[in-house]
């Protein structure tokens, strides 16, 4: 049992291993305690943080957000927290950023953030993927550098999830087997782009509206990889308001036809949320393959 003096003293010891003060907590709010990391709001005389932590062994993790934040602002196209730091104490490891205030949004915002995105997505560099590894949830993300978008995609992001999903039984073989029949025909269904600089984990729930009425991205993953499987996961879970979309095509227009291939990009997350949550995701998933593969 973790008592309340024993909280406050792991709240109290994270402030001063980050900000190198000793600050008087005020208050700590409890934003989610969900399976993956507990988050706080930590109000101090000193101001508010937010901090996540989680086991010990997820101390990797969170080094590799925090550095996948640090990317992302060095764009300077769409505001992310700022990472206080990162690291290990009483057996847990922890991320603390700046506590992010929101407000409503403004008139703008979904032109904004379109506007803002695409001018994320035009940072490119030669090769796809990172020079680093991060996760995509809990799940580890291998971002090793291809030349090729299409061997990309299907080496980094879709064989490593269809086989953690076979291997925990999640799929079938059969299934697993359609998907490799699936991926000889992604040379002829996706364009060739170059590299775009994508948050990685994009979808209503990994962003906020700051105190300005404008978005934070939060959560991110990045890698630099196809733009068009970041815009098919906002369309995922319902998508975001239709000026989102409107700014983004304004600013740095996709190829024709894409509403037809967001079902293919969107096998990459979906596998992901087989092996996250469970074979409820799997009924897109057959439908695309019986499209293409029967």
């Amino acid at each position: 049992m973790w008592t309340g003096e024993e909280q406050q003293g792991f709240f109290e010891q994270i402030l001063l291993e980050t900000t190198g003060q000793s600050l008087d907590i005020i208050d700590v709010q409890l934003i989610s305690g969900g399976s993956v990391n507990t988050s706080v709001r930590i109000l101090t005389e000193g101001g508010a943080f937010f901090v996540k932590f989680n086991h010990a062994e997820r101390e990797d993790q969170f080094e590799k957000e925090a550095r996948g934040l640090h990317l992302l602002r060095q764009t300077d196209t769409l505001p992310v927290p700022t990472v206080i730091g990162h690291g290990l104490t009483d057996n847990k490891a922890y991320l603390a950023q700046n506590f992010v205030e929101s407000a409503m949004q403004a008139p703008n915002f979904w032109e904004n953030f379109g506007h803002s995105l695409a001018l994320l997505h035009a940072h490119t560099q030669r090769e796809f993927g990172l020079h680093f590894d991060n996760y995509v949830g809990s799940l580890p993300q291998n971002n090793q550098p291809l030349s090729s978008g299409i061997e990309f995609w299907i080496t980094r992001r879709l064989r490593p999830q269809a086989g953690l999903a076979l291997y925990n039984e999640l799929i079938s073989r059969v299934l697993y087997q359609k998907l490799e029949k699936f991926y000889d025909q992604l040379p002829h269904l996706l364009p060739k782009e170059r590299p775009a600089l994508l948050h990685g984990d994009l979808w209503t729930g990994n962003f906020l509206t700051n105190e300005t009425g404008q978005v934070t991205l939060v959560d991110a993953a990045p890698y630099y990889g196809f733009r068009e499987a970041e815009m098919a996961f906002t369309l995922l879970f319902g998508g975001f308001e239709s000026p989102f979309y409107d700014a983004y095509q304004d600013t740095f227009p996709l190829e024709d036809h894409f509403k037809d291939r967001v079902a293919i990009y969107n096998l990459y997350p979906l596998l992901v949320h087989v092996n996250l949550f469970g074979k409820s995701y799997l009924a897109p998933i057959e439908k695309l393959l019986k499209t293409y593969v029967g």
